[in-house]
């Protein structure tokens, strides 16, 4: 039998050289893990200090550096690259019957990049830090905030080279590089899941770098762009940033929701319902994303008809993802639910994201948002999309995938408890953020009056429980990796090409070229049973 992708080679230079997608894919896990627990040990500073009402824990300035620290790394260098480029890289040649992407070197470049750019970063915060948040909202950013700000934009202006790399490759393998068969209703939901963040990827990233090389420009140059001192317009900076920056939020989260329809339809043991319908909601989010950035600025002064139209293309851009999660309702009604740990995972996020998408229309009501702007009730909202979205379903992808990608499968006892656990400390955590917004309290402040000591307390205990929770995982994976106990090729009777190969996957993913004849998630209902064909060559196999 050929060797696996692990064993092919244990020498460090043929990993750093690798051309292999999969070997890729791991090199972004460690890179992408690396950077959440730098954000959220920034997380754990920030809830502290926001225990007191004094602000007695650090300095205003640092606090300052801290959120700022938090939003940029979690940001561009965990949210953005986590499902696409550590899932998408190891599964989608496998989902779609290659042998690897289209583009191998110009894959293992993409990592690269990445690394580049967080060294960038990593030097601005040894260098003292960025104060301006992560928005690098001007004139903050072009004129007052501390000599950082340019080695903290370099890097995320080098990690966005690193997004639209891999996307590209990701439009080109699926185009060109599909089993014979493999039409385009015959893909995994994830693969179209990946397929719409490419697309937006492509078009809104370049925006983006761009932005962040004009306000290089002022701050070092003095051109007039956004610092009004000097003649330029700081709303103008939003409207670049926000363009991008939206759509940025669907980068984060359509690859997730592409998880989840896996996760779903593999244990319901039901065909997904309106597969169609959900692989064209991505399309839909991917475009209309791109039409709701003024959504962003209902108080920066814009005209009360463009606050209108953006306030009802906000409401539009919601259907998609209610769609999506209808489809996946129904699917799971009357199905065979088998409540294992991906699956928490996934149901997880289901809550989590609807809570965050209807704060979100409350939000893209004009009067409403005016008085909740800037406040903690913002913060929450984002984080019911962002973490109890995106990362749910980036976890419930690890858990998911890992027998696959290791070939060794993990205590599901503990991963049960760590996914309730997860979901617990999230809700203690940020759904007190949301009464606080509501009564007035600003984000980003350090000091606040005592009378919202509770829910903050609240809160930094919900963040404590959340931490443990997201560390319980990364033992007992590592643990697995030892320990855990052989797989075999397809541990969860799931559909789809992955599962037709061995645990872990061949260095070519497919001893033959795979050819597809049947429809996408091809279970059987619960209460049907298999064809008689299928019956009998079962029974052939076994003696």
């Amino acid at each position: 039998m050929s060797r696996n992708y692990l064993n092919a080679d244990y020498n460090v230079w043929s990993w750093l050289f690798t051309t292999d997608h999969k070997r890729v894919a791991i090199l972004y896990l460690l890179s992408v893990t690396f950077y959440f627990f730098i954000g959220g040990a920034a997380a754990v500073l920030f809830r502290l200090e926001l225990m007191t009402p004094q602000g007695d824990l650090v300095l205003p300035e640092t606090y300052n550096r801290l959120f700022t620290l938090h939003g940029i790394v979690m940001i561009f260098f965990f949210l953005i690259p986590a499902v696409p480029s550590v899932l998408g890289n190891f599964l989608l040649p496998l989902m779609i019957g290659a042998r690897d992407v289209a583009f191998p070197r110009l894959n293992l470049a993409s990592w690269y990049v990445f690394t580049l750019g967080g060294l960038f970063t990593i030097a601005a915060i040894l260098a003292g830090g960025v104060d301006t948040g992560w928005t690098f909202y001007t004139p903050y950013s072009s004129a007052y905030g501390n000599s950082n700000v340019i080695l903290a934009a370099a890097g995320v202006f080098i990690v966005g080279f690193s997004s639209i790399l891999t996307s590209l490759n990701f439009l080109v393998t699926i185009h060109t590089m599909r089993a014979p068969g493999l039409t385009w209703f015959r893909l995994p939901l994830f693969v179209w899941s990946n397929y719409a963040t490419s697309i937006i990827v492509l078009l809104g990233t370049p925006v983006l770098t761009i932005t962040l090389v004009l306000i290089a420009l002022e701050r070092l140059l003095k051109f007039p762009i956004f610092d009004p001192a000097l003649g330029g317009d700081p709303l103008l900076f939003q409207h670049l940033f926000w363009f991008y920056s939206h759509p940025a939020v669907y980068i984060m989260v359509l690859p997730s929701m592409g998880v989840v329809s896996e996760i779903v339809t593999c244990f319901s043991r039901k065909q997904i319902f309106g597969y169609r319908v959900i692989a064209f909601a991505s399309l839909a989010i991917a475009f209309l994303g791109f039409l709701v950035w003024g959504h962003h600025m209902f108080v920066s002064g814009q005209s009360l008809y463009a606050g209108f139209v953006f306030s009802f293309l906000s409401m539009l851009v919601a259907i998609p993802s209610a769609v999506k999660v209808f489809n996946w309702t129904a699917t799971l009604y009357r199905g065979s639910v088998e409540w294992s740990t991906p699956m928490l995972y996934a149901l997880g996020f289901i809550g989590l994201f609807t809570m965050g998408g209807l704060t979100g229309l409350i939000l893209a009501t004009l009067a409403v948002d005016v008085h909740v702007h800037d406040t903690y009730f913002v913060v929450a909202h984002f984080h019911y999309i962002m973490v109890g979205g995106a990362v749910m379903g980036y976890l419930g992808g690890i858990h998911f995938w890992w027998p696959k990608i290791t070939g060794r499968m993990y205590p599901t006892s503990w991963g049960n408890f760590a996914a309730i656990l997860i979901f617990v400390g999230f809700n203690l955590t940020f759904f007190p953020q949301f009464l606080l917004g509501y009564l007035g309290m600003p984000r980003r402040y350090h000091a606040y009056p005592p009378e919202w000591q509770v829910l903050n307390v609240m809160s930094s205990a919900g963040a404590s429980i959340l931490g443990i929770g997201y560390l319980l995982p990364l033992g007992y994976l590592l643990w697995s990796l030892r320990y855990g106990a052989a797989a075999g090729n397809n541990p969860w009777h799931a559909t789809g090409l992955e599962w037709t190969t061995q645990s872990p996957p061949i260095t070519h993913n497919f001893e033959q070229t795979p050819i597809v004849t049947s429809e996408p998630y091809d279970y059987q209902p619960a209460d049907k049973p298999a064809p008689k064909k299928v019956v009998v060559e079962l029974e052939r196999t076994v003696t």
